[in-house]
């Protein structure tokens, strides 16, 4: 029998521990259970190293921000960031492009369910689903599919070509950068300051904080983090720092119990 890997990311425990109860009895499912992303995260890895990869990731589309191993950070008068389950999908993505994600969520919502499918989820299912659902979705992902309740599919489908849209205009806005400017907006996506810009580039801090002034009036902005976001609709890559220490991945993950420590 073939059996099917799934790891439950969810920091609330009664649901973590109910439905990874749920799933283990199933006799082709094997689950483990992560109360936090950074302990997902580890626990990918871990089984990476030991040659049994999981096949999909069941994570919670509210998942705090703070065990999510991103910062909560944004723009006064700004759209929430995608800094919770999403933020892990995306994460999960590019880490182990193998896996499978599907987002559970305590309510439809057709802007996050389109968030969830930009970064990469398969699948969208309301936490209140029946146990027969959930498996069938995961048995879909499996097979290449993209499963979303028939209610959110107008939706969704209206806010990606918004979406689209909009990432088309930033894309336009960030062609309009100097190679220098494009190169200093890395950095600044990257969470680099000036002085520490100035020292990656070899430049004063006064001609980086000329840079970044016409970075953000090229945009259209009149701060970092706006700059930041619309760098990020465009697909802008953050520059790479070699040799800074990466977070700490945190939290402990019980393997097929059902249980979170």
């Amino acid at each position: 029998m073939v059996r099917i890997r799934v790891l439950v990311v969810d920091d609330h425990r009664i649901f973590a521990e109910s439905l990874a109860a749920a799933l283990a009895a199933e006799p082709d499912v094997d689950v483990s259970a992560a109360g936090s992303g950074p302990a997902a995260q580890r626990c990918l890895e871990r089984a990476v190293a030991e040659g049994r990869r999981f096949d999909v990731l069941l994570v919670d589309s509210d998942l705090a921000a703070v065990s999510a191993g991103v910062p909560a950070q944004r723009e006064s008068g700004s759209a929430p960031p995608t800094a919770d389950g999403i933020a892990l999908v995306a994460g999960v993505r590019v880490s182990h492009p193998e896996l499978r994600t599907v987002v559970l969520a305590e309510r439809d919502d057709a802007r996050r369910a389109a968030l969830a499918l930009q970064a990469g989820a398969s699948g969208w299912v309301a936490k209140d689903s029946s146990l027969s659902r959930l498996l069938a979705v995961i048995r879909g992902v499996l097979r290449e599919e993209t499963h979303l309740p028939p209610a959110l599919l107008t939706g969704v489908l209206r806010e990606l070509t918004a979406a689209r849209k909009h990432r088309t205009d930033s894309e336009r806005l960030v062609e309009s950068l100097t190679p220098r400017e494009h190169e200093v907006l890395r950095c600044m996506v990257a969470g680099l300051g000036r002085k520490d810009v100035a020292a990656r580039l070899f430049l004063s801090p006064h001609t980086v904080r000329t840079h970044m002034q016409n970075v953000l009036g090229k945009l259209g902005v009149h701060s970092t983090l706006a700059a930041v976001a619309l760098a990020r609709r465009a697909g802008v890559r953050p520059a790479d720092l070699p040799g800074l220490p990466g977070q700490g991945l945190a939290g402990d993950v019980v393997e097929r119990s059902g249980q979170l420590a």
